[in-house]
């Protein structure tokens, strides 16, 4: 197991357990509860989307189009077996939510030569019945540009006035 699979695993959960509390998601009225953890301050802007060689399932996206929406950035890559264990995690919030207004972007970020293939990405989005639009960062150029190195996944909540990224963790 990779690094990355394991901060892609991570990451999902992390949005499962906040998932159900995040304003304009889960459509439940605001009440007070103590969360086993505190959420980052938001810091900086988040850097576009770059290096993307295919977009499937949608036209190109960049980050100033995403302004004002909830967005999880979900980094993945179809032959880690931990990151295909999310999928359906993943597919099952886009289809439950999107229409509610959350946005998922899959970036899929090869590990390998053979799963640079374009080919290979559209025959696994189809296997995973994915649906959301996806990138393909061949280079790890969004990745590297989001410098999370560790935690693979996150969610933003765009401000009106600024794109504002959460904190490391």
């Amino acid at each position: 197991m990779t690094i990355r699979s394991l901060a892609a695993s991570a990451s999902i959960i992390a949005l499962c357990l906040t998932g159900s509390t995040v304003s304009g998601i889960s459509g439940e009225a605001a009440r007070e509860q103590s969360a086993p953890f505190k959420m980052a301050a938001a810091q900086g802007t988040a850097p576009n989307f770059a290096g993307i060689g295919n977009w499937f399932n949608s036209a190109p996206l960049n980050i100033a189009s995403l302004r004002g929406k909830v967005v999880l950035v979900d980094f993945w890559t179809y032959g880690c077996v931990n990151c295909v264990n999310t999928l359906p995690h993943v597919t099952e919030l886009y289809a439950k939510y999107k229409d509610r207004g959350l946005v998922v972007v899959g970036i899929h970020t090869p590990e390998f030569p053979f799963e640079k293939s374009a080919s290979n990405v559209q025959a696994a989005l189809k296997r995973h019945g994915i649906t959301y639009p996806v990138a393909q960062d061949n280079d790890s150029q969004t990745w590297n540009g989001l410098r999370q190195p560790v935690l693979a996944g996150a969610i933003y909540r765009r401000s009106e006035r600024k794109n504002r990224v959460p904190a490391r963790w």
